[in-house]
Formats: structure tokens, C-alpha cells, sequence
């Protein structure tokens, strides 16, 4: 996002002399000052995206970014921040990490008093000093917003429910519009949106909601086992009741194949299976 200024050019076919000349990128936005050895340093011109100012010597060009942009808070190297925390309704701690997208404004009377009031101060026409600028006017605001918003919820319903989860990220969308114009003063900003990842809990809350829900499903196994042999019992009092306690036996016995009956002449005998 540096300025190009080149110390001499061609301003005719047969004269040579110094001038500044600015070329934002086609997704940067120029803005230039009258800025010469004997004049006072006095707003310019907007250069649109992908043109080409040229003026006189000593004058100043400075570009921006321009379009869509992002500011990124996860655990990794390329991202903006680290992740932001917020503090649920039933006072527990949450993680999250995310991604807002924005734009910086286009109208030029609105850029000129963005450059003025914060991107000098900042330097933020640089790559270091437009990041710096970021956390002040982007992650600052944006954390307070998802603390705002969190304070209606419990953590539980953040972290496991996803509707529950789209209204807060609904509202941290809202909060944080607000807030970044409050911050800046001016709507230096637009277009804002964010997409948030599910809110993490302490890791010790996450074992112990493990822990929990396995012992859930522990106790509903239980529960069938149970179920399976009330069920069983109430069949063998009823085959009690039909055939009495021996008839009852010598079915089951044959139902599970452990004796077997043998037919002869002499009548029939039951012996066990081998």
C-alpha cells in the first residue's frame, strides 16, 4: 500500500523534470496532495483503482486498500489476531475464532478525513501500520461486540445449538457496525459481516461435558438391559403358568438347545446335548 513516486519522468516528448506519480493497484484507491517546496501541503485529488496520477515535484500520493478485506482471529500465523474471548450470561469464559469482512469507504471526501484523522497517524498507507490500525479499529470494536452479544446466552446454547448460534452471530454482526463507526467516528467502514466458528468452553468444561454425556449414554444402555429382562421375566412366569416350574425348565432347556427329545417304542426320553 506504499505510494510510487519516482523521482523523474517524462512530462513531454522534450522536457524532462521531477514529478510524483501514484498507481493504486486495481483493488487500492489513491488520494494525493499538493504537497511542493513552496506551497502549503493541501488535499489534491482521489485516484480510482487501477489509474495513474501524475504531479508536480514534491507532491504526495498515498493509497488504500479498496473492496472487500478481512480480519481473520484464529490460531494461525496469517490471521490478524488470535482467537477473542467473550463471557457467556452464566459468567463462563468462551473462545472463539472467525473471520469479519469489511470495506474500506470509497467516497473521496470520506477517505480524505480517514487519511487524516487516522491513516497518517498510523501510517496505515503501509502494510504494518494498515494492520496496526486493524486491531485498533476492527478487533477492538469487533471484540466488544461478541462480549455484548454473548451476555444473552449460556454457554451451553453457544456451544451446542445451532440456531442459538446464528442469532448471536446475528447480533455480533449488528454490534459490531455500531461499534466501529463509535470507534472511528465517522463511517470510515462498511459492508461489515462476520462468520464465526462454535464458541469453545475451558477444556476442563469440555471434558467434563464429555464425561457427563458418556455416562448419559451409559445409564440409557443400562436401562435397555433392564428393560430386556423384565421383559424376559414376565415370559417365563407366564410359561410357569402354563406348563409349572418343571415344564417351564424343560422348555427353556430345549428353546436354548442344551437337551434334545428322543423318541422309541418304549416311549419318550430326554437327554442332554453333547
Amino acid at each position: 500500500m506504499k505510494r510510487i513516486a519516482l523521482p523523474a519522468c517524462l512530462l513531454a516528448a522534450t522536457m524532462a523534470t521531477g514529478c510524483s506519480i501514484t498507481t493504486p493497484q486495481p483493488d487500492q484507491k489513491g488520494i494525493v496532495y499538493d504537497a511542493g517546496m513552496f506551497s502549503d501541503t493541501t488535499f489534491q485529488n482521489c485516484i480510482d483503482p487501477g489509474s495513474r496520477d501524475v504531479s508536480g515535484p514534491g507532491d504526495q500520493g498515498f493509497v488504500y486498500p479498496n473492496g472487500q478485506r478481512t480480519f481473520e482471529f484464529a490460531n494461525k500465523d496469517s490471521a490478524e489476531s488470535k482467537p477473542l474471548t467473550v463471557v457467556t450470561k452464566d459468567n463462563l469464559e468462551m473462545t472463539v475464532s472467525g473471520v469479519a469482512t469489511f470495506s474500506l469507504t470509497t467516497d473521496c471526501g470520506t477517505l480524505r478525513k480517514f487519511h487524516e484523522q487516522i491513516g497518517l497517524k498510523f501510517k496505515a498507507y503501509e502494510d504494518e501500520g494498515w494492520n496496526r490500525l486493524l486491531g485498533v479499529y476492527i478487533g477492538q470494536p469487533l471484540d466488544r461486540a461478541m462480549d455484548a452479544a454473548a451476555k444473552a446466552y449460556g454457554w451451553k446454547d453457544l456451544f451446542s445449538n445451532p440456531t442459538i448460534k446464528q442469532e448471536w452471530e446475528k447480533s455480533v454482526a449488528t454490534y459490531a457496525a455500531q461499534f466501529i463507526k463509535e470507534q472511528g467516528g465517522e463511517g470510515f467502514f462498511g459492508g461489515f459481516s462476520v462468520t464465526l466458528q462454535q464458541p469453545q468452553p475451558p477444556q476442563g468444561v469440555r471434558d467434563a461435558l464429555a464425561s457427563a454425556q458418556q455416562a448419559v449414554e451409559e445409564n440409557t444402555a443400562q436401562k435397555a438391559k433392564n428393560e430386556k429382562a423384565r421383559t424376559e421375566m414376565e415370559a417365563i412366569k407366564a410359561l410357569v403358568e402354563v406348563l409349572g416350574p418343571e415344564g417351564a425348565v424343560m422348555w427353556q432347556a430345549v428353546k436354548d438347545g442344551r437337551v434334545s427329545f428322543v423318541v422309541s417304542d418304549g416311549g419318550v426320553s430326554v437327554a442332554p446335548k453333547r
